[in-house]
């Protein structure tokens, strides 16, 4: 049974999804995730990181990404040292509604809460951990 467990740091700016995208694709490549799930999981990395970038006021973003190949699930934790902010605590938005007479914002976040299989987030010290978790088969 093969578990793994990196990490990448990069500036928090937009330029570097690109980075993320590719360090998480190369390393669950072994893995062999389904398309699906490794389309959500790019979504959700863009999602994520652009909210720090956009919101956090971080200068630097840590991304942990954890396998275990047993029940063949990705974990990628996001570790900033922005301003305190809890995604999981703002309300879904009406998706009944047309676009014109929904809320801006907050569609993302409702996205990668559908498409991932766990999500948690604490704030640990200085610290936001936002914790993502999809199985890859």
């Amino acid at each position: 049974m093969r578990n793994l467990k990196k990490e990448i740091t990069v500036d928090s700016k937009i330029e570097n999804i690109d980075a993320l995208t590719a360090f998480v694709e190369k390393e669950l490549e072994p893995f062999e995730p389904s398309m699906k799930a490794q389309m959500q999981i790019n979504v959700a990395i863009d999602e994520l990181f652009s909210n720090v970038v956009h919101y956090s006021g971080s200068s630097e973003m840590t991304l942990v990404l954890e396998v275990v190949e047993d029940v063949l699930s990705a974990s990628l934790t996001f570790i900033d040292n922005g301003v305190a902010y809890d995604p999981l605590a703002k309300a879904d938005p009406d998706v009944t509604l047309s676009a014109d007479d929904r809320e801006i914002g907050g569609l993302g976040i409702f996205l990668v809460k559908k498409t991932m299989d766990q999500m948690e987030y604490k704030r640990d010290g200085e610290k936001n951990i936002l914790k993502i978790t999809k199985k890859l088969g």
